[in-house]
C-alpha cells in the first residue's frame, strides 16, 4: 500500500476534523467570544424578566461627536434605563470602581484591559443625553460571563451572569411614566443606527482608529531656552519659586532648576 492510499483512508476517516477544529478556532475568537456572551445575556432577559415591564434592546449604536458607541444591552423600564456591558473572560478577575485599568490572570499569565465601568461610563453619557433624561434615572451594570472569579470586591454594578437580573429587580422606585417609557423606547428605536453588518464593522473601525492614536508615540518638541531666563551662572533655565520661610516667606523669587547643584536666584519682579 503507497503513501497516497494512506493519506486517502485516513482523511476518508477522519475528514470530520477539519471542520471541528476550524469550528472550535472561531468560536475562540474575541467576537464569538462576546456573542456567545451576549447571547447568555439576552436569553436571562427573556426568560426571567417580565416583557410586560421591561423592554431590551440589543447592539444599539449611537452617533457620536467623534463617531460612534456602542452599547451591547439597554432595557428600559419605569424604574429606570440599565446600560448594559458584558464581558466574556476567564481566570482571577482584579479591579476597583477607579482604577483606569483591570487585570486577568490565567495561571502564570497577566493581561490589562480596560476598566468596563469607565468604558459603560461614555455610554450612558451618550444615551442619556440623547434621551434628555436625569442622571439618576440610568444605570451602568457590567456583567462577567464564563469561567471568571473576582478576586477583589467589585462595585453591586458590577455582577455575573445572573446577578445583572437581581439588580434591575432590586430597582423597584417608578421613576417614569409609561408613557414616558414608551416615548424613551421610540427616541431609541429611532435615534440609533441601523443594526447591519456594515454597522458593526464601522464602528469596529472606529474603535481600532482610537485604539491607535492612543498607542502613537506623544511627539516631543525640545524647549527652547529664554536666553533672558537662563541661569547667569550654568546656564540652565530659571524657575519661578515662593520662599517657605525667612524675612522672604511668601515672596516670589526665581531660582536655577539646577538646584541643588547651581543655587543661584535673583529677584522676581
Amino acid at each position: 500500500m503507497n503513501m497516497t492510499s494512506i493519506f486517502e483512508q485516513l482523511f476518508a476517516a477522519y475528514w470530520w476534523l477539519i471542520p471541528a477544529l476550524l469550528a472550535i478556532s472561531f468560536l475562540k475568537t474575541s467576537f464569538m467570544k462576546g456573542v456567545i456572551g451576549e447571547l447568555q445575556v439576552n436569553l436571562a432577559a427573556k426568560f426571567l424578566l417580565d416583557k410586560s415591564k421591561y423592554t431590551l434592546f440589543k447592539n444599539v449604536t449611537l452617533p457620536t461627536e467623534d463617531g460612534t458607541t456602542q452599547i451591547d444591552h439597554v432595557i428600559v423600564s419605569r424604574d429606570g434605563v440599565f446600560v448594559i456591558e458584558t464581558k466574556n473572560m476567564k481566570g482571577w478577575i482584579f479591579g476597583s470602581e477607579n482604577q483606569k485599568t483591570w487585570t486577568q490572570k490565567i495561571y502564570r499569565h497577566t493581561s490589562k484591559f480596560q476598566n468596563p465601568l469607565h468604558q459603560n461610563y461614555k455610554h450612558t453619557q451618550t444615551l442619556q443625553a440623547a434621551l434628555n433624561i436625569e442622571p439618576s434615572t440610568i444605570f451602568s451594570i457590567v456583567v462577567f460571563v464564563g469561567d471568571s472569579t473576582f478576586k477583589t470586591v467589585m462595585p453591586d454594578n458590577v455582577v455575573y451572569a445572573g446577578g445583572y437580573i437581581r439588580y434591575i429587580k432590586n430597582k423597584t422606585q417608578s421613576v417614569f411614566t409609561e408613557s414616558e417609557v414608551k416615548d424613551i423606547c421610540a427616541q431609541i428605536s429611532t435615534g440609533r443606527l441601523k443594526p447591519s453588518l456594515k454597522t458593526h464593522r464601522d464602528h469596529v473601525k472606529h474603535v481600532k482608529t482610537l485604539v491607535a492614536e492612543k498607542q502613537r508615540p506623544i511627539e516631543v518638541k525640545p524647549v527652547l531656552k529664554n536666553a533672558a531666563n537662563t541661569c547667569p551662572k550654568c546656564g540652565e533655565a530659571m524657575v519661578l519659586r515662593t520662599a517657605k520661610r525667612g524675612d522672604n516667606q511668601g515672596k516670589q523669587f526665581w531660582g536655577c532648576s539646577g538646584y541643588p547643584k547651581c543655587r543661584e536666584v535673583r529677584p522676581a519682579l
